[in-house]
């Protein structure tokens, strides 16, 4: 199929991942913790074994990931995969990709996050030859895996103020971001529910032509995987992503 593909469902963006089996300092193989700002996501577990640790407010907790098992989180929750064995999720995110164009901010500790410049520092998988490295990324992993457990620490010790300083470092980072994320989801998520509306609204009329213009689409497996944030990713829609930062992707 060629061409702009039609929106995916609900405008949320789609990507396959394999959770890296990488082993961190705590003895955990799996991904870099990381946080989403607007937007919620979703595990869909299609393959092996392992675990989503989160961090909130409300405090610390692990989920199992079973074949099957279906996970969600809100923007505001720090969360972690963990591959105990050939993890592999379809990862469903809010707002057509956006985590894609940049919504995440990893759990790096406090001095990776005073400006944008040192974060992207820290963030960028450009290794000596300025290309992405296997090696960068798990670099990068390990320091947020390392700010992660400071976080899990206070706040378990009753430190509330330690996820409001995350907290506020994250929104200070993107803050120049916000309006390309606004015409994003206007273009997106506000424009496909928008749209129902009208088609409510035109069906309660009795007007049902937009039926009419039903099609079907479709796109294979991707062959292409990036070095994304908790493991080797692979973006479904081409098309959207190309123009986004796909290091940036969960």
């Amino acid at each position: 199929m060629s061409g702009a593909l039609p929106e995916f469902p609900g405008a949320v963006g789609i990507s396959a991942l394999r959770v890296y089996p990488w082993e961190a300092a705590d003895g955990l193989c799996g991904g870099s913790p990381h946080m989403h700002l607007c937007c919620s996501e979703c595990y869909v577990v299609v393959g092996g074994r392992g675990r989503l640790q989160t961090l909130t407010a409300a405090g610390f907790t692990e989920s199992p990931l079973r074949p099957g098992d279906v996970v969600w989180f809100a923007p505001g929750t720090i969360h972690r995969a963990v591959n105990d064995g050939d993890l592999n999720v379809m990862a469903l995110m809010q707002n057509s990709g956006l985590p894609e164009a940049g919504d995440a901010v990893l759990t790096f500790p406090p001095a990776h996050l005073t400006d944008r410049a040192t974060y992207e520092r820290a963030r960028s998988l450009a290794g000596a030859g300025g290309e992405a490295s296997p090696e960068r990324a798990r670099a990068r992993r390990d320091l947020a895996v390392e700010g992660f457990a400071e976080l899990t620490r206070r706040t378990a010790a009753g430190d509330g103020t330690a996820l409001e300083e995350f907290y506020a470092s994250a929104a200070a980072l993107v803050r120049p971001q916000i309006e390309e994320w606004r015409a994003r989801w206007t273009e997106g998520a506000a424009a496909a529910s928008a749209r129902t509306g009208e088609q409510l609204a035109a069906l309660a009329g009795g007007d049902h032509s937009h039926l009419r213009d039903a099609t079907v689409a479709r796109i294979e497996q991707p062959a292409a995987t990036t070095l994304g944030m908790c493991g080797y990713l692979s973006p479904y829609d081409p098309v959207r992503i190309a123009a986004a930062e796909p290091e940036a992707a969960r």
